[in-house]
């Protein structure tokens, strides 16, 4: 019978469900699976037929809302990182959710702008890899007028302007040095070793008082540059050169007094991006040995005054550390889940008859000697019978979406709920004294802190600290104060995800079931016939804590190029941005020609063999 009463009360169920409520929970399935347009024309429709209901109205509103701010986030993110075609779809699907939206609009045509700036900012590097620095920059200038924060081309722009800022220092030098030479000298003086050089490069070489006279010099290179030849000549013999103009060295040594006094100083200012100028100043002066360096924090500027070949290494090293921080965005959504299934089932019996003799409860013996039919009466003060068909289920879902971009190794925190207040007395002065109280506030609801630390392969690892708490009841001290018993469920892990995998984290579950039977005592017990004598009473709660997390990598770090990995930085006691590596060529047979012979310095044998040089 029990089992009938079910299949009818489900039955009449499934009759009065309307095709609004059909689209309404059908909506909401499909948006809960990330199928937004679908679902929200489904909702759309739903509201349609019912125009006066608030619930299908507000929904519709608020995950409008959410898909609309989802996608423009994702759209954000991808046109950031070039990916355009993607950036251009989430677009057009904003406007399919909300035609008016005007942001989505804008970002179609920034779109556009984009792509043909990218396009121009191709054409002017291949422009610069033929050597056509004029021709690409004129590109570059056109884009960073339309576009100042455009990446690449601010990034080609530096370039172009280092290498012009060197052609600009003394072109003819550089010319001069660059041309090859073959030297063979062994114990040969070093004024004639430099002699041949200077007919051979059109350089003059100027000699400071200082430099011994009787200095001798053994080389042998074969085919490599002027510029090379003329370093080897001067670590060898502990002598370091000054560039005076376009064809003019002077030669003086190596030490500390004659360095301070010839060495040419240049300075140079450099705006960090993203690095601390701090560190970055710890840095210079750990690796360069720098002294005369000036920092502003609020400019973020380092001001460097030192030898040219410092001061480049300077600009390499900064390029390797002026990096912006990594960057994520991560999309939380917290679940708690309460599943309440309660039926109420079956025919509920009177459970109290009360009967009374004679009209006020006492009579006499001519009373029950005249007795009529009204003279016994019965009450039942409960409802004859009840028939109870009643089953509900209950599904509340309190849902936190937080979108929350952090830095890298920063913690992100959470906070939905409320802080409840809590009083403190506290007695000064003894046994009568002063009483004062303050107020301390504890959250309560949802906490959630969330630390990620981005690798260079693009996943992400977090520490996640989740807590849940409310509050089960309120006491009221015998003064008055109130204090609350919580509850809380608590979880806490690291993982690591890859950029855009979705974890979830769940099983925190509490399940409560309750159930009573009500029956008519004796009949109550038989089988299948107590069935329609008894009334079945179950409650069921079920509560499961559900946490979904993805990490979108916004910005990683990138590694750089080659050039500010690895460089050559000169020796132990001469910083420098020179090769210390010497150049080996195949060596071609050339006609020996006349050995030079120069005056000698001093008698005595021969201070070199006949050596050659062109």
């Amino acid at each position: 019978m029990k089992h009938i009463l079910i299949a009818f009360l489900f039955v009449l169920g499934g009759c009065a469900t309307s095709p609004a409520v059909t689209d309404f929970q059908e909506g909401k399935k499909l948006i809960d699976s990330g199928q937004f347009e679908q679902g929200l024309e489904k909702i759309e429709k739903a509201s349609s037929a019912d125009p006066g209901n608030i619930e299908y109205k507000g929904y519709l509103a608020s995950q409008r809302a959410r898909a609309v701010d989802k996608l423009t986030g994702k759209a954000v993110q991808e046109r950031n990182s070039g990916k355009f075609d993607d950036a251009e779809s989430d677009y057009r699907m904003i406007l399919k959710v909300d035609p008016a939206n005007q942001h989505a609009k804008d970002g179609i045509e920034r779109l556009k702008a984009d792509r043909r700036h990218k396009d121009e900012v191709d054409q002017a590097q291949t422009l610069f890899d033929k050597g056509d620095m004029k021709g690409a920059s004129s590109i570059v200038s056109a884009v960073l007028a339309e576009d100042p924060d455009q990446n690449d081309a601010r990034s080609l722009r530096k370039r172009m302007d280092e290498i012009a800022a060197k052609m600009a220092k003394k072109p003819e030098l550089d010319l001069a040095y660059g041309r090859k030479i073959t030297l063979e000298f062994q114990d040969a003086s070093l004024k004639s070793v430099f002699d041949v050089v200077s007919r051979v490069s059109g350089l003059n070489f100027i000699f400071d008082k200082d430099v011994k006279p009787d200095l001798k010099a053994t080389i042998f290179v074969k085919n490599t540059t002027i510029k090379e030849a003329v370093r080897l000549l001067l670590v060898t013999n502990q002598l370091e050169q000054s560039v005076l103009d376009a064809n003019t060295v002077l030669i003086y040594p190596n030490t500390s007094a004659k360095v301070h006094e010839y060495k040419e100083l240049v300075v140079k200012s450099f705006y960090l991006s993203n690095a601390d100028v701090k560190k970055t100043l710890e840095m210079l002066k750990t690796i360069l040995k720098v002294k005369d360096v000036f920092i502003d924090e609020k400019l973020n500027l380092i001001v460097l005054r030192d030898t040219r070949d410092v001061v480049s290494l300077a600009a390499k090293l900064i390029a390797a550390e002026d990096l912006a921080e990594p960057e994520v965005v991560l999309d939380l959504e917290v679940l708690e889940v309460n599943t309440d299934h309660l039926s109420n089932l079956g025919l509920q019996f009177p459970q109290q008859i009360a009967a009374s003799l004679g009209n006020s409860g006492s009579f006499t013996l001519n009373d029950w000697q005249n007795r009529n039919s009204g003279f016994v009466t019965m009450r039942i003060t409960d409802p004859a019978f009840t028939l109870n068909l009643q089953m509900t289920d209950t599904d509340t879902k309190l849902l936190a979406n937080p979108s929350i971009r952090v830095k890298d190794r920063e913690k992100a925190k959470v906070h939905i709920g409320q802080k409840l207040p809590v009083l403190t007395s506290n007695i000064t002065g003894g046994t009568v004294g002063t009483t004062s109280e303050s107020v301390n506030y504890i959250d309560v609801g949802l906490k959630l802190d969330v630390q990620p630390t981005i690798r260079l392969d693009d996943q992400v690892d977090m520490k996640v600290e989740l807590e849940v708490s409310n509050v089960l009841q309120t006491i009221t001290t015998p003064s008055g104060s109130q204090v609350y018993t919580l509850g809380t469920r608590n979880a806490s892990t690291s993982l690591r995800l890859k950029d855009g995998e979705t974890q979830v984290l769940a099983g925190l579950i509490q399940n409560n079931q309750t159930s009573t039977a009500n029956k008519v005592p004796g009949i109550g017990e038989i089988p299948v016939l107590g069935d329609l004598f008894t009334n079945d009473n179950a409650d069921k709660t079920k509560t499961e804590l559900v946490l979904l997390i993805t990490p979108h990598i916004v910005r990683n770090i990138r590694r750089p190029d080659a050039v500010y990995g690895e460089f050559p930085a000169g020796t132990a006691d001469a910083i420098g941005d020179v090769s210390t590596t010497q150049s080996v060529t195949k060596v071609e047979t050339k006609p020996v020609q006349p050995p030079i012979q120069p005056a000698p310095v001093q008698p005595g044998p021969p201070a070199r063999r006949p050596g050659q040089g062109r």
